[in-house]
């Protein structure tokens, strides 16, 4: 009599897949986590035994990750594809793990943010309005457009700015336009909508360090012509 016990003999909230989704990946075991990128057995085996039996065979996740295709189908049960997935997960892992984070470029004037922008900003048909949202050491987090079109306190709207702010945890937020004509004097709406974001800034605790005006190789900085 076939007594093999297979995962959908366990009781629901033992299942590995359904404990991942209450618990998360950090409850699950070695052979649990490889049984979900399995998903399957075969007739034989569940897929819980064919996860056990890929750790006996390599002696853990150690070796396992550095076993090729060829090793891994010499298992029954672990055919090309299923081999090929588990290589796909070792590999992200060997990625994720190699990650580093690249020195974030600090703003500490109005130039530097200008010099961050202006290759990307000066030659655009149309006005972009865009943010960059900074950490307390004014090192930059994200850089983010918020609107194209011409400017107006109607369209550009705080929510929209703030929203990504709250997102990223910035501290502070540096806003940018071009001017296509290339020249960076502001206009009245560009006054009427720095004015509006410092404010809502002020009520939310982020401040609106500066706004930009990006022409053709020069800009202008709201701050510095006092409207901040």
């Amino acid at each position: 009599m076939d007594t093999q016990i297979m995962i959908r003999d366990y009781p629901k909230d033992e299942r590995p897949r359904e404990r991942f989704l209450q618990y998360g990946g950090e409850s699950l075991s070695n052979q649990e986590l490889l049984a979900l990128l399995l998903r399957t057995g075969t007739k034989e085996d569940s897929v819980m035994v064919l996860a056990s039996q890929l750790l006996t065979r390599f002696g853990g996740l150690r070796l396992l990750k550095d076993s090729t295709i060829e090793e891994m189908t010499t298992i029954k049960g672990i055919g090309e594809a299923k081999a090929v997935q588990l290589a796909a997960a070792m590999e992200l892992g060997r990625r994720i793990s190699n990650l580093t984070y690249e020195e974030r470029y600090v703003i500490r004037s109005p130039e530097d943010c200008a010099n961050y922008c202006m290759n990307d900003m000066r030659f655009l048909s149309q006005e972009h309005f865009v943010c960059i949202y900074l950490n307390t050491k004014n090192q930059i987090l994200h850089k983010q457009t918020i609107f194209i079109g011409s400017l107006n306190a109607s369209i550009v709207h705080p929510r929209e700015v703030f929203k990504e702010a709250l997102r990223r945890s910035a501290a502070s937020i540096i806003c940018l336009h071009n001017h296509p004509s290339g020249d960076p004097t502001p206009s009245r709406e560009d006054i009427e909508v720095t004015k509006r974001l410092v404010e809502c800034g002020r009520i939310m605790g982020i401040e609106v360090l500066d706004h930009l005006v990006i022409g053709e190789k020069k800009y202008i900085s709201l701050k510095e012509k006092g409207y901040l």
